[in-house]
């Protein structure tokens, strides 16, 4: 047989055809190699894959310290519309384990409404290889609830570890400084309550380890030396279980910025032979001293001050008034420090007598002929110390007759409206009323504080200042129900001006907003 060349023969292809069938429901055609005899619209309205989870549910808020419950019995902070709270609002749903989450958001409701409304996606396997997908609202009623450390601060006898902080000095400067860092760091976050007392402060925490996170704090930023003791409350026979209060003693070192000290002989000598007369220029983790006649700088470390204590010799309030009659700069500079040979008279010997002195200080930048400077009168003064004793007995050439501390700036006696603030702890008092005369001294206390961060750069960097919001007043104010004159207020305002043109300022860049900080720890 032959076969003939013009005939090609075509491979054979077998097509495999799809099934379709109708929707059991609204009879739309469909694949019908599903097995399922439903459209996909069809399920979505027959199939709810949320069914079981709850659409309401109750949250629990604490008003005394911002924090949200969760359960059993762990309270936590977070803002409102952020990630921890909706975390938190999603584990409080039953059923919500048995669906996969797409994405939760908040939706915005008041903030007096007492109400937290979230929408959640979620995915489900409705059927075999069927996915579906569903979007529901959840509401939340915001009950409030007092937490257990909340409802502890407002019973006596609560506490179980205390930090008691103590610095005997006649003025509360430093415990001022103390209060700003405190403040700045956020280091007061877990008290309980805050006492002030007559030396110092007293802080008290619900947990022992919140009390050594304070104490370890405070080593960190000043020279202080801390005991700890501890006081049975009871004890269980059964278990051996026994319950403690712990109390840690904070003592400050009794020495403060712009002191004057007279160290042990012994001591200045292992300090690289440095004169023992001093002056105190910071307090920091260490007590950081200065000879004013030759710009020598040293450090006294904790350790080192506690194995041989000593105090100033005089402080801040033995400071004296003296008028700068001619000054000539040395040459020697260390810093910010210049080292000068100044001519003083004290301000209150110019119109009785010509008695004069010519020391030398580190004053020379920003001293000038006719400014007023502050310092200690050494000669004639009784100050009652043994290391000066026994300076005066070795070395008595080493005594200048002054020392001064710092420049003097013409003020108003009432305080000048200022554009910023300082923030301050909320304090209980101690159980007896303060005195009149205390409650002066601690407003004089603190408005010489105020003028210490106006007039120490360094010192405001390591503060935290704020804009202020009280305005200035009014230029046509009543006083004693008369109104001023154009004319008395325009003498007025230029005295003034003139009273206070070399004061030191501070910049509104250096300034911090509340608001702002606020915002910044609550996304923190």
């Amino acid at each position: 047989m032959e076969i003939d060349d013009s005939v090609q023969m075509l491979p054979f292809t077998r097509t495999n055809t799809i099934a379709t069938i109708l929707c059991a429901t609204c009879g739309a055609p469909i694949d019908g190699s599903t097995g399922v005899a439903m459209c996909y619209d069809c399920i979505k309205l027959n199939v709810d894959i949320s069914e079981g989870i709850q659409r309401e549910a109750t949250i629990h808020f604490c008003r005394g310290c911002d924090r949200w419950l969760q359960p059993p019995s762990h309270w936590v902070s977070a803002a409102l519309e952020s990630r921890e709270l909706l975390a938190l609002c999603l584990r409080r749903l039953r059923g919500l384990t048995k669906v996969r989450i797409i994405d939760a958001s908040f939706i915005w409701t008041e903030p007096h409404s007492k109400r937290v409304k979230v929408k959640i996606t979620v995915q489900q396997e409705a059927f075999e290889s069927t996915i579906l997908q569903q979007s529901f609202e959840v509401e939340y009623v915001v009950a409030y609830h007092q937490c257990p450390d909340c409802a502890k601060s407002y019973t006596a006898n609560t506490w179980r570890a205390c930090v008691q902080v103590r610095q005997k000095v006649p003025h509360k400067r430093t415990f001022l400084y103390l209060e700003q860092l405190i403040l700045k760091h956020n280091a007061h976050r877990d008290t309980v309550n805050i006492r002030e007392t007559k030396d110092g402060l007293d802080f008290f925490y619900a947990q022992r380890n919140h009390a050594t996170k304070m104490v370890d704090f405070l080593a960190a930023v000043a020279p202080v030396r801390s005991q700890k003791s501890s006081e049975l409350i009871s004890t269980d026979i059964h278990t051996s279980t026994k319950s403690y209060k712990f109390t840690y003693s904070v003592e400050l070192v009794p020495i403060c910025k712009d002191d004057l000290v007279c160290i042990p002989l012994k001591l200045a000598r292992s300090l690289g032979n440095i004169p023992p007369l001093l002056l105190c220029t910071k307090i920091g983790n260490s007590i950081h001293l200065m000879d004013p006649n030759t710009l020598q700088l040293t450090d006294i470390t904790t350790n080192v001050y506690w194995r041989a204590p000593f105090n100033s010799l005089a402080d801040v309030s033995s400071l004296v008034e003296f008028i700068i009659l001619d000054i000539e700069p040395l040459g020697p500079t260390h810093g910010k420090h210049v080292l000068a040979d100044v001519t003083v008279a004290r301000a209150s010997d110019m119109a009785s007598n010509n008695t004069t002195y010519l020391v030398r200080t580190h004053l020379g930048a920003i001293l000038h002929p006719g400014d007023s400077a502050l310092g200690y009168h050494i000669t004639g003064a009784n100050l009652n110390n043994e290391h000066f004793e026994e300076l005066e007995r070795h070395a008595p050439a080493r005594i200048p007759d002054v020392i001064l501390v710092k420049k003097s700036y013409p003020r108003k006696k009432k305080n000048r409206s200022r554009a910023w603030k300082l923030q301050r702890m909320t304090k209980d008092e101690s159980e007896m009323l303060p005195r009149k005369q205390d409650q002066e001294r601690a407003e004089r206390d603190y408005e010489m504080f105020l003028r210490e961060v106006e007039e120490d750069v360094e010192l405001r960097g390591t503060l935290a200042l704020y804009k202020s919001s009280r305005k200035n007043p009014p230029s046509g104010v009543r006083m004693e129900g008369v109104e001023k004159t154009s004319e008395a207020m325009d003498v007025e305002e230029t005295d003034d001006d003139e009273e206070e043109e070399e004061l030191p300022e501070i910049s509104m860049e250096e300034l911090l907003d509340e608001f702002d900080e606020l915002n910044v720890k609550d996304r923190g």
